[in-house]
């Protein structure tokens, strides 16, 4: 018997779990290094005495948890992220990410975590938007490298708005704030947390996408992408997910949202990348 049936051996008879989801024993004990936009908040942010804190923070130490292993969460601009990804400076991005066909073509996505809708944030006194043709004129304010800086791409001619690109959302939101722009445009999370957070803007309409936050991996890491995607799937199965979000956003995750459902195989269906073989979980 070799070292490794021997302690698998053990483990068995303790009723330990070594493994998630098929990963080598070596391979589950690896560090995990990953990146976060830190201005995103409730997602990342700053905490006060030092490092960041928010729902994807916490999410991705419950991940290295849940493989017994250790985590290292670096801030930075999210336009940052997926170049330090590509160059292998990162194992994934923690930072809230978009899973759209796009995207998928150029990497690999974990099943969902959360919904994600679009939704406007305007100042307090400002014009309500009641549908997409109320854009018409107006100046849009985006998170660069970011969904909601695509969706005003590919939008702005349709629906003849403007929009202006900012290194982080924040300074998206104080746009609206001073004048420089009418609205703007983010995560339903986020622009909650915004609202919540500063009484001089509120949010508006919301756009229903029917799309989901994933963890992004490089195109060639299948492997680490179905390690910590597994990982994933045994804390929606504890109720972990569902506890953060209803810990950071307020609310607690209905039946069938991404949050509390577990996909069969792993990425996110219909979009390339997603693999339908069966997973069967270990979860610690």
């Amino acid at each position: 018997m070799n070292r490794n049936s021997r302690i698998f051996s053990f483990a068995s008879r303790c009723g330990l779990t070594l493994l998630v989801a098929g990963a080598g024993l070596a391979h589950a004990a690896q560090p995990l290094t990953t990146g976060v936009d830190a201005t995103f908040a409730p997602h990342a942010m700053p905490k006060l005495g030092g490092g960041l804190d928010g729902f994807n923070i916490e999410l991705g130490q419950a991940i290295a948890k849940q493989l017994g292993t250790t985590i290292t969460i670096e801030g930075t601009e999210y336009a940052a992220l997926i170049p330090g990804l590509n160059a292998k400076k990162y194992d994934f991005v923690l930072a809230p990410t978009t899973a759209t066909e796009e995207r998928a073509r150029a990497l690999l996505f974990s099943e969902g975590y959360l919904n994600t809708d679009y939704t406007f944030v305007i100042a307090k006194s400002g014009k309500d938007i009641s549908g997409l043709d109320d854009l018409k004129g107006r100046k849009l304010a985006v998170n660069k490298g970011s969904a909601y800086e695509n969706w005003a791409r590919d939008n702005a001619a349709k629906y003849g708005f403007k929009y202006d690109v900012y290194a982080s959302n924040a300074d998206a939101v104080q746009a609206v704030q001073s004048g420089r722009a009418d609205a703007n445009l983010a995560g339903n999370t986020v622009a909650a947390w915004a609202a919540k957070q500063n009484p001089a803007v509120r949010t508006s309409y919301t756009i229903k996408t029917g799309l989901v936050w994933a963890l992004a991996f490089r195109l060639d890491d299948k492997e680490g992408r179905n390690r910590v995607s597994s990982a994933l799937k045994c804390l929606k199965q504890d109720g972990t997910v569902s506890k953060l979000a209803q810990k950071w956003f307020g609310f607690t995750p209905a039946a069938g949202t991404a949050a509390v459902t577990v996909t069969p195989g792993q990425g996110v269906p219909d979009l390339p990348g997603y693999d339908a073989t069966p997973v069967e979980l270990r979860c610690s």
